[in-house]
């Protein structure tokens, strides 16, 4: 599986000032093989890591699962 390493600071500005969101990014990225995307602070340490499906249905899956997730956790902060 092809590890992928990315500052997650510099990401989230690039993704912020082109509004462009993470998800078109992660499927001009999808060539049928999983990858590994790790995302790194500014001390090259891991935040998170995330795995890449193959194929674009998946994907599909990961951001609305993701979506919910995010939603339930906006919620409890409330």
């Amino acid at each position: 599986m092809q590890k992928i390493e990315i500052k997650a600071e510099q990401f989230f500005e690039l993704l912020r000032l082109k509004d462009t969101p993470m998800w078109e990014i992660f499927s001009q990225m999808i060539d049928g093989n999983e990858k590994e995307i790790i995302f790194l602070d500014h001390e090259d340490k891991i935040l998170f890591t995330y795995i890449l499906p193959s194929n674009p249905e998946k994907l599909e899956e990961d951001r609305k699962e993701f979506s919910k997730q995010f939603s339930e956790k906006l919620a409890n902060f409330n």
